[in-house]
């Protein structure tokens, strides 16, 4: 005998939601925030608990640049490029169907420019934040050579000056790794809604 289901009723009890397709599109997540807030443990903590995923640390293709090297907060840089090849190797990713977590130094007019080119794809947004006294902690717990110093507080003050909306803050000041990864990856607070802007 041929069994038939409603198939509204076949994609409810196998817990996809059925608006006349199956969405399978992998998410992308922009992690951001001034250094020493965690972007790159949480990242890779969300990337490792994904079952198909690509982690792209925004440091990595900016150190690529070798010959003339300038920091990326100093004048001259070559963020322009950064952004062309960041944003093509995530849309790589994305259409071969891999999640894609990123972090780096997100500003609001960069992540105008992400929400068009990804237009049609969940964007998970997620600003880590932490109080003055637990940056200068994270910071001087880095190597050497990695720490940021007076700049962690100054990148600090900046982000608190871009105005993103509370909904995209994530303050971790008090929470361990895996909880602000939990919460990074459930709350559908960090959603981008295509109808608002995130600051």
């Amino acid at each position: 005998m041929v069994r038939v289901f409603y198939l509204p009723y076949f994609f409810e009890v196998f817990g996809k939601c059925y608006n006349g397709s199956m969405n399978t599109k992998p998410d992308l997540y922009i992690i951001t925030g001034p250094a020493g807030v965690g972007k790159s443990t949480v990242s890779g903590k969300i990337a490792g608990s994904l079952s198909r995923s690509a982690l792209i640390e925004g440091d990595d293709i900016y150190g690529q640049i070798t010959g003339g090297y300038i920091q990326p907060w100093e004048e001259g840089n070559y963020l322009s490029t950064f952004w062309k090849i960041s944003i093509n190797t995530m849309k790589i990713y994305l259409e071969d169907g891999f999640d894609v977590i990123f972090n780096y130094i997100v500003l609001p007019e960069q992540i105008d420019r992400i929400r068009k080119e990804f237009s049609g794809y969940t964007i998970r947004f997620i600003v880590l934040m932490v109080d003055e006294d637990t940056v200068i902690l994270r910071d001087s717990q880095r190597p050497e050579d990695l720490q940021m110093k007076e700049r962690s507080i100054v990148l600090l003050n900046d982000f608190r000056s871009y105005g993103y909306k509370d909904c995209h803050i994530l303050d971790t000041s008090h929470m361990t790794i895996d909880e602000a990864v939990t919460v990074a990856m459930e709350d559908e607070r960090f959603i981008i809604d295509e109808g608002s802007g995130v600051r």
